[in-house]
């Protein structure tokens, strides 16, 4: 099972891939795909299978790359709100990983 702050850093990792795409994107061309490429897809691919609003959660805080505070004020929610959504979205990620093991 990943824990917790292997999830918080991956996903530092995939806000900021996305927060300089294509620089990287270019690079990619050049040099080669970085292990980032790997982490994005994994992460994509497990928050295709999450609810609604963690799908769009994962979509404005890592791909968009907004904050939980402006996140709250676009959308209309506290910021209280959109931190107890975040923590469920790290709960699910987790359980999907260490359900992705166990089918392994």
């Amino acid at each position: 099972m990943l824990p917790l702050n292997k999830i918080r850093e991956d996903l530092k990792e995939i806000r900021y891939y996305y927060a300089r795409k294509e620089i990287f994107d270019a690079a990619f061309g050049v040099v080669g795909n970085n292990k980032i490429f790997d982490t994005v897809k994994k992460y994509n691919k497990a928050v295709q299978n999450a609810p609604l609003r963690l799908y769009q959660l994962y979509l404005y805080l890592y791909v968009k790359n907004h904050t939980q505070e402006s996140l709250a004020s676009e959308l209309g929610y506290t910021p209280e709100y959109i931190q107890m959504q975040h923590k469920k979205l790290l709960l699910f990620l987790q359980s999907y990983f260490k359900n992705e093991d166990e089918r392994k």
